[in-house]
């Protein structure tokens, strides 16, 4: 792939290993951050400040527009990769379904149009999730829904659907 490429890092409104998703992206080159308006409240509640991201010259797009638009820079070639890490139950049933609704759905959906690759990590993905709350440890019960919303998300065409860090991690590194 072409170096000169960045790499699209979305993030969602939830916490289901943010932490872990955030070790990795700083690590990556030419990454640019996408925050849904859920994704930009989860990072304050888990104490990030947009500014670090900055200092390490990390590109930040909100979602703060009707129509997605930086989602035109996948139109002008500018991202080899789009990875939604971590990703909702309401984004994952949005993207299984094809709507998009704010800017990481728009990423999504455009990325898919343009034959970019994406990566999800999605949050439910077993009938008992254990994540972290931002002051304790939970156990959540995801529903038969979004099981299925994630099944039907992971028949995308040049999409991979992890649901592990160790899993995410494999499939940004045979993507770079």
């Amino acid at each position: 792939m072409n170096d000169n490429k960045r790499t699209a890092w979305c993030i969602t409104g939830s916490g289901h290993y943010l932490k872990e998703s955030i070790d990795l992206m700083i690590k990556l080159k030419n990454v640019d951050l996408f925050l849904s308006k859920a994704g930009e409240e989860v990072l304050k509640w888990y104490n990030y400040d947009l500014k670090d991201f900055r200092s390490k010259g990390i590109k930040i797009f909100k979602d703060n527009t009707a129509s997605g638009a930086p989602v035109s820079l996948l139109y002008e070639g500018v991202y080899k990769l789009v990875i939604i890490s971590p990703a909702t139950s309401n984004t994952v049933a949005q993207m299984a379904y094809g709507l998009s609704a704010g800017l990481v759905t728009n990423m999504f959906a455009q990325a898919g149009k343009c034959r970019v690759k994406s990566i999800v990590f999605a949050c439910d993905t077993e009938p008992t999730v254990i994540t972290q709350a931002p002051k304790k440890s939970v156990t959540l019960y995801p529903r038969e829904i979004e099981l299925d919303n994630y099944e039907k998300l992971k028949k995308f065409k040049d999409v991979d659907v992890v649901d592990s860090i160790d899993k995410l991690k494999n499939s940004i590194e045979l993507s770079l």
